[in-house]
């Protein structure tokens, strides 16, 4: 499959936004304002974050600065394929073994109730 730069770049971009939120919520920190942050530590305006998360290209210096502050190589930006799949996150692993001490410690009208509640 042939995918343009433009759309590889910024898949990639996404994959690291995700990982950036994923850290700040696992430090204990909210969703809200994360963008702003994320735009900061990229060194560019939330304005201009917004319109390449939507349509706007990336170019090849921003791709390059991008990299730099994710601590990346060159080129990384640029990559089909990379895995969008992480393993869990720390809050993803709190939810399981929540989810899990739940189950564990509940009785067959619980487990039911638990269940009807997550497929809700």
């Amino acid at each position: 499959m042939n995918v343009s730069i433009t759309t590889v770049r910024r898949q990639n971009l996404l994959v690291l936004y995700q990982e950036f939120v994923q850290q700040a919520v696992a430090k204990g920190g909210t969703p809200r304002g994360l963008d702003q942050d994320f735009a900061a530590h990229l060194e560019i305006s939330p304005s201009m974050l917004s319109q390449i998360k939507s349509a706007r290209p990336i170019g090849d210096k921003l791709a390059r600065q991008i990299e730099t502050h994710c601590n990346k190589a060159a080129g990384w930006l640029d990559q089909e394929g990379l895995p969008s799949e992480r393993g869990p996150d720390a809050a993803e692993e709190r939810f399981i073994a929540l989810a899990r001490a739940a189950w564990r410690g509940a009785n067959t009208r619980r487990k039911r109730e638990l269940t009807t509640a997550l497929r809700a």
